[in-house]
């Protein structure tokens, strides 16, 4: 199954999709963003971050490359987030060692995974994966795709 179309007119939309993606989540999993800046990523992923009830803000990883936000077990937390954004990686000669020295693999069975921008650099991490695209549209709505590499990604999905 891949869930395509979706369309959310807000912002506030696109992270109550995220607390909604949450539920399907689980420890071990590696969640691909895509879309050019500003289409809704780290939005997303604030929803997402509100899901699983995790401590902290998210914001974008962007100049630190990498956070891990732990559960909050007072909401009933139970799953770290780790959000990277691999955004300003690829000057190098080879951008996946870039990748490696984040040590992201180390984390990721134990954690829910989302890179923005890892297309490309990050799926050795996870023979599976959910590849989310996210586009805005030029009245502010975004338009989301949902592609499951592997697993059980598909039958998780159909539960959207």
């Amino acid at each position: 199954m891949t869930a395509t179309g979706i369309r959310l007119p807000t912002v506030d939309d696109t992270r109550a999709f995220g607390r909604r993606l949450a539920a399907l989540v689980r420890a071990g999993d590696l969640l691909l963003l895509t879309g050019p800046l500003g289409a809704g990523k780290t939005a997303l992923v604030q929803g997402l971050g509100d899901g699983l009830k995790v401590l902290g803000a998210i914001t974008s990883p962007t100049f630190v490359i990498a956070r891990v936000h732990r559960p909050d077990p007072a909401r009933g937390g139970e799953v770290p987030l780790v959000h990277a954004d691999a955004y300003r990686l690829g000057d190098a000669a080879d951008p996946r060692a870039e990748i490696d020295d984040l040590d992201l693999d180390a984390s990721a069975d134990e954690a829910v995974t989302v890179v923005e921008w890892g297309a490309g650099l990050v799926e050795q991490l996870n023979d599976e994966y959910l590849a989310v695209r996210i586009d805005r549209l030029e009245d502010d709505t975004r338009l989301i795709d949902l592609v499951p590499h592997g697993g059980d990604w598909a039958a998780r999905l159909e539960k959207l």
